[in-house]
């Protein structure tokens, strides 16, 4: 626990048994109350690897998407009685040393979500992201930076912690199961007024290090531009969006 607060690490899982011992060695399990793993129907070695391990696994008997994986990730951890939920991607791209660092920063009150940047201190290219998957991530994120009226560094990064209660009051069940999922929380919580903060993460780029093509780049390129337009017509009130809907659906308290 951190400041009274339980500590739970997920981690959505697709193929990761090459680097998952790797990454669960390294999480500092004397301040984690519960690591889970929820697999999206993996092709490898991964759900028998994460069982041996002693990780409460879930299993998706077919292939749900990185957003609906997540969707059942953070429903676990609520069940599981979470205070602070920190998502950590299995292949070992972010460093899980840093996971009391993100978590801290929500159980101690200081933000209600926080983010390991690889954009800060120049971690990307220096950990060998792709010189167009860099320029990529910097044009998306000054146009959001102008539409939404905030200034992170980055909104792409998979190393997050969140406060048990943005989980339970944002509407996740209308965001997409796909990979612009991680976009539609952030712009979530930007417009239901959440404090975000964000601490320098170095990231690895490996053979073994999930990545994706360049068509699912295309698509979440461009998700991420429908949901800052959406943000913008809600706001306006031009055209109401259901992802900004203080009514809509969320995931289920425990």
């Amino acid at each position: 626990m951190l400041n009274g607060k339980k500590i739970v690490v997920v981690m959505p899982a697709y193929n990761a048994a090459r680097t998952l011992t790797q990454t669960w060695q390294e999480i500092p399990r004397d301040l984690v109350d519960l690591v889970i793993l929820a697999d999206d129907y993996s092709r490898d070695e991964t759900v028998a690897l994460a069982q041996s391990l002693g990780i409460l696994t879930i299993i998706h008997p077919q292939n749900r998407g990185y957003g609906g994986n997540q969707k059942t990730c953070y429903q676990a951890a609520l069940d599981q009685g979470a205070d602070v939920v920190v998502m950590l991607h299995p292949d070992y791209q972010y460093t899980p040393r840093l996971v009391v660092s993100l978590a801290a920063m929500v159980a101690f009150g200081e933000y209600d979500i926080a983010l390991g940047s690889r954009i800060l201190m120049g971690g990307a290219l220096r950990g060998g992201m792709p010189l167009y998957k860099y320029i990529a991530n910097r044009a998306l994120t000054a146009i959001q930076n102008a539409l939404l009226g905030v200034s992170l560094s980055e909104y792409h990064t998979g190393y997050r912690a969140y406060a048990r209660e943005v989980l339970l009051r944002l509407p996740l069940h209308e965001n997409s199961d796909d990979f612009v999922f991680d976009n539609q929380i952030l712009t979530q919580a930007i417009y239901f007024g959440y404090r975000i903060g964000e601490i320098s993460c170095p990231t690895r780029y490996f053979e073994e290090a999930s990545s994706i093509s360049l068509q699912p780049s295309i698509r979440y390129g461009l998700g991420v531009l429908a949901t800052s337009a959406a943000f913008v017509l809600h706001r306006w009130g031009v055209r109401r969006s259901r992802l900004f809907d203080p009514h809509g659906r969320r995931l289920s308290p425990s």
